[in-house]
């Protein structure tokens, strides 16, 4: 009879124990947490959010001898503002970073600076107009 009476028990907690597993399912279906995930729909279907509108604008730097030419060109509908860096070679020689300046959409800025000698680097940074 002993056999009888724990494969009973076991049938009995077969059920409880498959219910336990199904409820935090439930829970999570019920909570909508995929809308928390990033849907900002929340109708589960993982879609992506959007990509963020391009913006900045493209920049051509020269170097020649001791001066720093650069272009920008901004073909977006934002305005970005662009800053020249300048970084001389001689340990003596002041680096300077430039004033920013806005570029409208559409249009080009010529950017320039110079150091007393060589030019080690140069570069502009960007960020979008406030």
């Amino acid at each position: 009879m002993r056999p009888t009476r724990r494969r009973t028990r076991l049938l009995l907690l077969a059920p409880l124990a498959a219910a336990a597993l199904a409820v935090p399912l439930g829970v999570h279906a019920a909570t909508g947490a995929d809308s928390a995930s990033g849907d900002s729909a929340g109708s589960g279907t993982g879609a992506e959010p959007p990509e963020p509108e391009p913006a900045g604008s493209e920049c051509r730097t020269s170097v020649e001898r001791s001066r720093v030419v650069a272009y920008c060109h901004n073909p977006y509908p934002s305005v970005d503002l662009v800053r020249l860096h300048t970084e001389c070679d001689r340990w003596w020689d002041v680096d300077a970073d430039g004033e920013a300046i806005a570029v409208e959409p559409g249009r080009t800025v010529r950017l320039e600076d110079r150091c007393w000698k060589e030019v080690a680097t140069a570069w502009v940074s960007h960020r979008p107009a406030p």
